[in-house]
């Protein structure tokens, strides 16, 4: 009996499903898309929703502006993508957690998330906690939906996935490796406005590459994010096993 291989697979609630592949159509993602080494399936809210003018939204509670997703129309539609129970199911909002680069890890290394996006004011609470939404933000600002937050998400764990990038190992000394950004990357021309390649980059002495590396990593941390700086240096920082970065920066 032959084993069928289940494709990493993203799920997309939105009221604007136009908005998929988008960007993830292109490029890296695009062709992995179009192989087979993952899926994609945008699916519209409206399509759950009940009454003639199929509406979705409706005023808050409490009062206060604009309008709210409806807790039953917005379950119903996460009810009949019929998702899979091992798949997380994600909704892109700006009170979540910040998405880090070993929950990518994690979420690259499973079958694929459900993912809401939000619209309006946001989404009624209680399908948050009736079906158990992971709260996810992509950074400390406010999108006009989720579409985009969805998109970035995404595109970074598609990349992770096995024969997505051309050469794994031109990910494993990247931005977030061990709490660590990016060392800076020069290519040609050796001269560029006056302003040389680092001269020990042309050396030819690999060790003392990867030290130079290592040093210009470290300084940029320090210098750019000192609370990943922090966090390498606390006692589950430095040392503690997760799992491995393979991506670009």
């Amino acid at each position: 009996m032959a084993i069928t291989h289940r494709p990493w697979r993203a799920t997309v609630l939105t009221l604007f499903p136009d908005m998929f592949p988008g960007p993830l159509g292109v490029s890296l993602a695009g062709k992995a898309l179009a192989s087979g080494l993952w899926a994609l399936e945008a699916r519209d809210i409206r399509a759950s929703a009940t009454d003639r003018h199929r509406s979705v939204d409706d005023t808050p509670a409490g009062g206060g502006p604009g309008m709210v997703l409806r807790a039953d129309v917005l379950a119903d539609a996460i009810d009949a993508a019929d998702i899979a129970p091992d798949r997380p199911k994600l909704l892109m909002s700006p009170r979540g957690r910040p998405l880090t680069q070993s929950r990518v890890v994690e979420l690259a290394a499973g079958p694929g998330p459900l993912i809401v996006c939000g619209r309006f004011e946001g989404i009624d609470q209680r399908v948050i906690e009736a079906r158990r939404l992971e709260e996810v933000s992509i950074g400390d600002y406010v999108l006009s939906g989720g579409e985009i937050a969805a998109l970035a998400l995404i595109d970074a764990c598609v990349r992770l996935l096995p024969g997505v990038m051309g050469k794994l190992a031109s990910g494993e000394d990247e931005s977030f490796s061990d709490f660590l950004l990016e060392y800076p990357q020069y290519t040609r021309p050796q001269e560029f406005e006056g302003r040389p390649i680092p001269e020990i980059l042309t050396s030819g002495d690999h060790a003392k590459v990867a030290a130079w590396r290592r040093a210009e990593a470290e300084t940029l941390t320090r210098a750019r994010r000192p609370d990943l700086w922090a966090a390498r240096l606390a006692p589950t920082g430095i040392g503690q096993t997760r799992p491995k970065n393979t991506t670009d920066g």
